[in-house]
């Protein structure tokens, strides 16, 4: 199969193109930032009409953690809403029968009953930390069912947890949690400080999904039959939560951190700034009942992306993008 991947530079692109690669049976087609603009609608359609995917999976995005969102909320519905429009609508225009788009747990309300299901999506008021982006995403999700509706075609949408793993962003204003406080507790290690200091109270829950467990959910959503994947969803609610339905305090997260980069000192916490959503963890019994579950616990995964981190640290790669 002649699939399209979109995103592949990114953490989550590349593990999936780490995936595809590994199973060696499909002609993957990849186009760095520097070539095609996903937000620039001709150049989208210019590229799917010469390279004529049969299948395209969309891990490109806009991404950030409570600053970068709070900083540029015109930048993530914009361009969020851009590549998801453009890649959906051009795939439907060259013929593209099957689609997998990646969203986020955050299209959820801030408030929706713990752990969440896929029913709580639209059902109140998102959290305004990242209200831009999850709306770009929901629009997403309701592109690829209005697609499947009028024209009858198969595209799929997963909702992972918050992710991690290699390839991660550890911009100190860009990064989401986990990678922020991998970088600043390995720094404040490293110089000897005396205290790191956590934003908010500590006290919210998050969920985290090692990226290749959500690569190894790609690959298995991709080899669903119609039929079990129409099964387990409904046309006006056709996404699926990916998750590993345990979570943990944020203050628990940052011991964890703490004592793997072998950090000595004390953590403070910083109630003035805003904690984001108390609480995300998904429901992810329907993916369980399809048949799949993840394999690498948190620790293992942390402890995998730090010796990543400080690889590639050591070696002079790039780890803060913009």
């Amino acid at each position: 199969m002649r699939i399209y991947l979109a995103g592949h530079t990114g953490m989550v692109g590349g593990a999936i193109l780490r995936s595809l690669i590994a199973e060696g049976r499909h002609d993957v087609i990849t186009a760095p930032r520097s070539a095609l603009d996903l937000t620039d609608q001709r150049a989208v359609r210019g590229f799917m009409r010469a390279k004529a995917p049969e299948m395209v999976i969309i891990a490109a995005a806009k991404v950030g953690g409570i600053i970068a969102n709070n900083a540029q909320p015109a930048n993530f519905i914009h361009d969020n809403l851009m590549i998801a429009s453009n890649l959906i609508h051009q795939a439907h225009a060259v013929g593209v029968r099957r689609l997998i788009q990646l969203g986020s747990s955050c299209i959820y309300p801030r408030n929706a009953p713990q752990p969440i299901p896929e029913s709580a999506l639209l059902t109140g008021p998102l959290e305004p930390t990242n209200e831009p982006y999850a709306i770009a995403k929901i629009a997403a999700i309701k592109l690829c069912e209005s697609y499947n509706r009028q024209h009858g075609r198969d595209y799929r949408s997963l909702m992972p947890t918050n992710l991690y793993g290699p390839g991660d962003n550890f911009h100190p204003e860009h990064a989401h949690v986990l990678p922020s406080l991998l970088q600043r507790y390995d720094e404040a290690a490293r110089t000897g400080q005396r205290t790191v200091t956590l934003w908010g109270t500590g006290t919210p829950r998050r969920e985290f999904l090692h990226v290749d467990d959500l690569a190894d959910a790609v690959m298995f959503v991709m080899g669903l039959d119609p039929s079990r994947y129409a099964a387990a969803t409904t046309p006006m609610q056709s996404h699926l939560n990916v998750g590993t339905g345990k979570d943990i305090p944020i203050s628990e997260l940052a011991q964890l951190i703490a004592q793997l980069t072998g950090f000595r000192g004390q953590t403070l916490t910083d109630p003035s700034k805003p904690d984001g959503t108390p609480r995300k963890l998904l429901d992810t019994a329907v993916m369980q009942g399809l048949g799949w579950q993840p394999q690498i616990s948190l620790r293992d995964g942390l402890a995998q992306t730090y010796d990543w981190y400080c690889a590639a640290k050591e070696a002079g790669e790039t780890l803060r993008a913009s």
